[in-house]
């Protein structure tokens, strides 16, 4: 049986270079001087650079952090195509502990390694680097995004990121009730960090109620102390749970496993978190339940969005509405996924699949034009 480069815990990943995914270029990074061991995935370059962040991790192994680097990189070229972004897909991993093995000194290395790819790579924040981090970085190179404004980037992207996610649920909530509000809505919130606690916000703000949970009780508590109105519920299980007009996961990945699935009993499922679905079986669960699921990688495109328009010398205002874009490309897939009888996972896939095939010369959404 093949080896899942998903499974992080996999010995047989693939590190033979035979099995890459159709992947276009595989880098691995190592600098003896500052410990570097890092894995730099190019999956397309069809529309433009690869584009995603650099994630700092403790592999087990680098088979692990190579089936991690092919998975993430491939999931943003899908990204980046249905954000419209004329960028390909790319994704770099840091074998490490970013407490402990994280030194200006091996960022400065790293850097040096995108430097070398003159460009075919764009590298950003991701967990375990934050802006801090892409300041040393581009120090060594002039492809990193996701920079402090003071060194000239777009800071913190999580604004634009639960904005995404806003405008998703708006198009959810047109496609399922048929109008483009969450007003009189019950959304349950599941991680209530950057993202999350912004995406409260807007929701408050657009008339919904709003219940939250979170692993993190500070992060719970201040919450309400900004949002009194707001209700809590103690974990995630007992969210999905209750009676919900959407469930919005916006904490980590594989939130929709089967259990969580079963237990829902929300009409619509969008939120900010990366992986959400836990297999491949989980969208057509969702789908047979009658819960209308919208990809994870369009909602939460808010981010990869900021970044990418760093490179033009960033304009909140224009990135803003690139990233309010996101209302019609949702309701497109959703339209979509119903006319041809399947998820929007699937629908999402194919469009994001025609617009790399097209290298971009044609827009992906054909009612906008």
């Amino acid at each position: 049986m093949a080896s899942d480069p998903r499974d992080l815990t996999d010995p047989r990943a693939p590190t033979d270079l035979t099995d890459l995914g159709g992947h276009e270029q595989v880098v691995f990074c190592t600098d003896a001087a500052t410990g570097l061991r890092a894995v730099i995935a190019l999956h397309s370059t069809a529309l433009g650079p690869g584009l995603g962040g650099t994630r700092f991790h403790p592999y087990p192994s680098m088979a692990a952090a190579l089936g991690d680097a092919l998975r993430l990189s491939r999931a943003m070229s899908y990204k980046n195509a249905l954000a419209g972004l004329d960028h390909g897909g790319g994704k770099a991993v840091i074998l490490g502990d970013p407490a402990t093995d994280k030194t200006p000194e091996l960022l400065r290395a790293y850097g040096r390694f995108v430097e070398s790819l003159g460009g075919r790579y764009v590298t950003a924040c991701d967990v375990g680097t934050y802006v801090a981090d892409m300041d040393v970085v581009a120090e060594e190179t002039r492809w990193a995004t996701g920079r402090s404004p003071e060194r000239g980037g777009a800071g913190d992207s999580s604004e634009l990121t639960a904005l995404g996610v806003f405008q998703g649920m708006r198009a959810a909530a047109q496609h399922v009730w048929g109008e483009p509000t969450l007003a009189g809505r019950r959304v349950g919130i599941a991680g209530v960090g950057k993202v999350g606690s912004r995406l409260a916000a807007l929701l408050l703000d657009d008339g919904a109620e709003v219940v939250v949970t979170d692993v993190d009780a500070a992060a719970v508590a201040r919450v309400s102390a900004r949002h009194p109105g707001v209700a809590t519920a103690p974990d995630a299980a007992t969210l999905a749970a209750q009676e919900l007009d959407v469930f919005s996961p916006n904490a980590l990945g594989a939130a929709l496993d089967d259990p969580t699935v079963d237990a829902l009993r929300a009409r619509v499922v969008c939120g900010g978190a990366n992986n959400q679905l836990a297999h491949d079986g989980t969208a057509a669960r969702l789908a047979e339940r009658g819960i209308v699921y919208t990809p994870d990688f369009l909602v939460n495109a808010g981010g990869v969005i900021q970044v990418s328009d760093e490179l033009h010398g960033f304009d909140m205002q224009r990135a803003a509405g690139r990233t309010r874009a996101i209302f019609d490309s949702t309701l497109e897939v959703l339209r979509t996924a119903d006319a041809d009888a399947t998820t929007p996972a699937e629908a999402a896939d194919r469009l994001a699949e025609r617009r790399m095939a097209s290298g971009g010369r044609t827009p992906w959404l054909p009612s906008t034009g």
